[in-house]
């Protein structure tokens, strides 16, 4: 069975690349009908963020990226990591190391003033048992270090990137248990893929890197390797990598916001991957079936935030309109956004046309509940005059005034000002701008009969008068 894992620290947000490397793992586990499953790689204790791991899981799942396991959490499985490190130490494949931190720092130091890589020197590679006994009786601090094989040629491929080389003296001795006791990321997660049988370890390209050590790993622990598929990095659009200095880059960011999920998984999903056509549009369900790591390209993909808008603003609409699965949803939070003066899905609904994402509904929707104390020469139009314009407004106030409720919808007004234009041989500009004015304070927003229709019947009314008033 193909199994996928997604293994983030909870160290803080939940990065947008992070998500998007949840998503691929997700769908290639789903187009085989394997399982994806989680765990979370807490063993550096010194970056814990409280409260991470259980917004990590929230978001996951309001994204509908469904785990088929209880989470592995990797800082309960300490004596799982010691039976692998003593393992490696019996068969002289690891060896305990006591250098100072004190001595590793002018140990790099001396090597860059050399233009040398830095690497470790393997100081302590060669001591013996009993020497490395008296040390730990002793009570010194010690990490354990992986022997790199010598003079050995790494190879091992990767399903994006293809084959890869390297030589074994380019490596240094990684460390793989610390201080302090914990594993390091190398041997946990050697060591928890193994155990939880992932058959396709899918991960950043900033991992790339490590992939010679870890295939290493399994060799000397005598494990079959998982295939490795590296994602190229997500990127700004000046190139550079992607990162919370140029903008927001944390998930919950973008759904607070008024980021749709289904915008977002759609959005990321194209990011490194393409369909081998020119479609655009794709439901969870529809990217489990056309997902191919196979077409997962090696170049950085750019996070274009105009892009992701179109898909946001398209999905809106699309809710909108098909009152679908995540209509509900988006109406939810724009009842959080703005006063329940009106009928709120009225709004969304008349709005929804001009949205990127939720949040401007605040901005964009203002003039329904607080009317801008506008001038009265916004009212008429510039090829228009004064006189026409009390004309329009006042011919408005006459026909909606015998308007009944049950017909005071948006296409009966709106065919009712189209009429009354005709009928009187007046302009648009003579009647449907200043009624849009009166009813807005501005120059620009939805169509009158739009406006009408939300703010209903009683309230138009009041401030088409108000607009006669401010003209007199």
């Amino acid at each position: 069975m193909i199994k996928t894992r997604f293994a983030p620290s909870p160290t803080g947000y939940l990065h947008i690349g992070g998500l998007r490397t949840a998503l691929f793992n997700y769908l290639w586990a789903k187009k085989n009908n394997g399982q994806f499953l989680l765990r979370i790689e807490d063993t550096d204790q010194t970056r814990l963020v409280e409260g991470a791991k259980d917004n990590l899981i929230k978001i996951l799942k309001k994204m509908n990226l469904n785990f088929d396991n209880t989470p592995i959490i990797q800082s309960e499985r300490l004596d799982i990591y010691k039976i692998a490190i003593d393992k490696l130490i019996s068969e002289d494949k690891a060896y305990y190391c006591f250098c100072s931190s004190e001595r590793l720092d002018k140990l790099r130091a001396e090597q860059q003033a050399n233009k040398q890589m830095p690497r470790y020197d393997e100081h302590c590679r060669d001591l013996s048992t009993d020497e490395a006994k008296q040390k730990i009786e002793a009570g010194e601090k010690y990490v354990v270090r992986f022997k790199i094989p010598s003079n050995t040629i790494v190879k091992v491929e990767d399903l994006v990137y293809g084959k890869i080389s390297v030589k074994s003296e380019d490596l240094d001795d990684l460390v793989l248990l610390k201080s302090d006791g914990f594993p390091t990321y190398h041997l946990a997660n050697i060591v928890d893929d193994h155990e939880m049988e992932i058959t396709h370890v899918i991960r950043g390209e900033e991992w790339l890197p490590s992939l010679p050590k870890h295939a290493l790993l399994y060799d000397a622990f005598g494990w079959k390797k998982p295939n490795f598929a590296h994602l190229p990095l997500l990127l700004n659009p000046d190139k550079s990598k992607l990162s919370k200095r140029q903008g927001d880059v944390a998930v919950e960011d973008f759904l607070t916001k008024g980021y749709t999920p289904e915008a977002l998984l759609n959005y990321i999903a194209l990011l490194g991957w393409n369909p081998g056509d020119d479609r655009e549009m794709f439901s969870l369900s529809e990217l489990e079936k056309e997902f191919n790591l196979a077409k997962v390209n090696k170049a950085g993909a750019i996070f274009d935030q105009v892009k992701l808008n179109w898909f946001n603003a398209e999905y809106i609409r699309q809710a909108i309109k098909e009152k679908n699965s995540g209509y509900k949803n988006i109406l939810a939070q724009a009842k959080n956004l703005v006063p329940d003066t009106y009928d709120v899905a009225k709004v969304l609904q008349v709005a929804s046309s001009r949205l990127n994402n939720l949040n401007e509904l605040k901005e964009t929707t203002s003039f329904y509940y607080d009317l801008p104390d506008y001038k009265a020469e916004m009212l008429i139009f510039k090829k228009s005059d004064k006189e026409k314009t009390i004309l329009g407004l006042n011919l408005a106030l006459e026909i909606f005034n015998t308007t009944t409720d049950k017909n005071w919808q948006e296409e009966n007004l709106n065919k009712t000002l189209q009429q009354t234009m005709k009928d009187k041989d007046l302009s648009p500009g003579d009647v449907f701008w200043p009624i849009r004015v009166a009813l807005s304070g501005l120059d620009k927003s939805p169509s009158p009969a739009e406006i009408m229709w939300v703010l209903g019947k009683e309230e138009s009314l009041k401030r088409i008068k108000l607009a006669v008033d401010k003209l007199k």
